[in-house]
């Protein structure tokens, strides 16, 4: 039995990248509300302190995979230990601070690839639940509106002088 709950856990770990993304924990946390802040900030500490290390097993991944294997591997390893000491310290601060009113703590990205990286929107957008043509189709431009015409009034207050006529255009072969 206790083997079995170890594997669950660890699976748990492993795979946590992939349902982790952006939970409703993230948007409780950044809630303006104080009722839904305070547990989804207790919430999203727990989360970033836990996966704190998943950054640099990330990051050494995936920067061994784009640059060349001993330097990837070490630029992976620095940048993935920074990532997961600021996830450390996020949710830290989200343990600590949960409770002060209006504080919604120092939130990192969501992604474990890039740490800076702003907050992603795609979990945010609901998917539609079915087609809906466009209000407007994308290739009508708008009109142009005509010019105004003169009224009698303006069209005294204009100079008598006639305008200069326009240069001939000259064809050459």
């Amino acid at each position: 039995m206790r083997r079995a709950v170890g594997l669950a856990i660890t699976f748990l770990l492993v795979s946590q990248p992939a349902w982790a993304a952006r939970t409703p924990i993230h948007e409780a946390a950044e809630s303006p509300n104080y009722g839904r802040k305070f547990g989804g900030m207790i919430g999203r500490g727990l989360l970033n302190v836990a996966t704190s290390f998943v950054d640099v097993l990330v990051n050494v991944v995936n920067d061994t995979k784009a640059g060349p294997p001993l330097v990837g591997t070490l630029t992976g390893a620095a940048k993935g230990v920074g990532c997961g000491t600021l996830r450390l310290a996020s949710g830290a601060v989200d343990l600590v601070g949960f409770w002060v009113p209006g504080f919604n703590g120092f939130p990192v990205s969501d992604s474990y690839e890039n740490c800076l990286a702003p907050r992603s929107t795609a979990m945010r957008e609901e998917p539609s639940s079915g087609y809906s043509a466009p209000s407007q189709p994308a290739w009508e431009m708008p009109a142009e509106p005509a010019p105004p015409r003169a009224t009698p009034s303006e069209s005294e207050a204009l100079p008598s002088t006639p305008a200069a006529p326009a240069p001939r255009k000259v064809w050459k072969k």
